[in-house]
């Protein structure tokens, strides 16, 4: 294996489970129910940047079914972050109820 691709890879999988962190911390300090989804996109996101050549390299799968899967994963990291985006969430009114 290319050592250049490892270390893109790994700092790519750095990138994204800083931001994910980073957005679950937003949750958790402000409630933003958004950012949770945020952090869940972005960790699938991760996981599936990395994952095709785990199961190519180390699980033996074919390439083509490992690029599968790491396009599903990805895809659904992606819409989870869109859903944080348009998504309906709760709302709070000015007396702190829930609507």
């Amino acid at each position: 294996m290319h050592i250049e691709l490892v270390i893109a890879k790994l700092v790519t999988v750095g990138l994204g489970l800083l931001i994910a962190y980073k957005a679950y911390e937003g949750y958790r300090t402000h409630g933003s129910e958004p950012m949770r989804y945020v952090a869940i996109g972005f960790l699938f996101i991760s996981i599936g940047s990395v994952i095709e050549g785990i199961l190519f390299d180390v699980m033996g799968l074919s390439i083509y079914l490992s690029g599968t899967i790491q396009t599903a994963i990805v895809a659904i990291g992606m819409l989870v972050v869109l859903y944080s985006l348009y998504g309906r969430m709760p709302q709070q009114s000015n007396d702190g109820e829930t609507t």
